[in-house]
């Protein structure tokens, strides 16, 4: 998730989408959270890892 939010920022700022700018935020944020908790060993959708 953090790799596509980033590929979505990245587009979105060189076209000047907003969609798709706001859409990489989102994915970003999310994904830094999935990966958080999976660092700190919740376990994330059944999952003990989250990568």
């Amino acid at each position: 998730m953090l790799v596509l939010g980033v590929i979505l920022l990245i587009i979105g700022f060189l076209t000047g989408i907003s969609i798709l700018w706001t859409i990489g935020i989102i994915l970003v944020v999310i994904g830094a959270v999935l990966w958080i908790l999976g660092a700190m060993g919740h376990a994330v959708g059944g999952r003990k890892h989250y990568w």
